[in-house]
């Protein structure tokens, strides 16, 4: 039987949250339970509850964090660049396709409304943040475009969460574009910048 470790001073909610995104990473969103986090972290199955009350409540947490980590990549990536330019597409694209790659169990996550809390308002500021700044990055550097931002922004997000989606799955695998030579990902991000004439320079 694990006997049970003694955690002081909030200690014990760092390490559920740990634990936690170490199973995400190994078992997938699946492998995430209560019980097994506690059991993890050496501790009983009760002990989580005075942090995270339920599944849902661990599992956004952690959602919440990993739209953290794509923010402040996207803000990397934005920071090379002057106002108004359309590296936009860059530094959303990227940021979305390293993260996805790398972290793919992570990624799944995002996008399980039926095992997040979409209503969290920790999670909702983060993912308006992300959203917000894609939108207004289209508005700065397309002042012509013939469509509204929401739908220039919903057509880059889908092809980007599409790709993903599917190379995540195993339906596309990881090959070349056959004319640029570019990986596939960074081909279509240049795909896409073609249909904006408008974008400044």
């Amino acid at each position: 039987m694990i006997k049970e470790k003694s955690f002081h001073h909030g200690d014990l909610k760092r390490v559920l949250f740990d634990v936690a995104l170490k199973l995400l990473d190994r078992d997938g969103v699946d492998g995430v339970t209560i019980r097994a986090v506690a059991r993890e972290a050496g501790v009983s199955h009760g002990a989580p509850v005075n942090h995270y009350r339920d599944r849902k409540a661990l599992l956004t947490a952690l959602a919440r964090r990993q739209f953290e980590t794509i923010l402040r990549s996207v803000d990397a990536g934005l920071s090379k660049s002057t106002e108004g330019s359309g590296v936009w597409i860059d530094a959303f694209g990227n940021a979305m396709f390293n993260f996805g790659f790398k972290f793919p169990h992570r990624y799944k996550l995002l996008w399980r409304g039926d095992l997040i809390d979409l209503q969290d308002p920790g999670l909702l500021t983060v993912m308006d943040q992300i959203y917000d700044q894609l939108c207004n990055e289209i508005e700065l550097s397309m002042p012509k475009v013939e469509f509204d931002r929401d739908t220039v922004a919903i057509a880059f997000w889908s092809m980007m969460h599409g790709y993903l989606d599917m190379r995540l799955s195993g339906m596309f695998v990881p090959l070349q574009d056959k004319v640029s030579d570019k990986p596939r990902d960074a081909a279509l991000l240049d795909f896409f910048k073609t249909f904006l004439p408008q974008i400044k320079s």
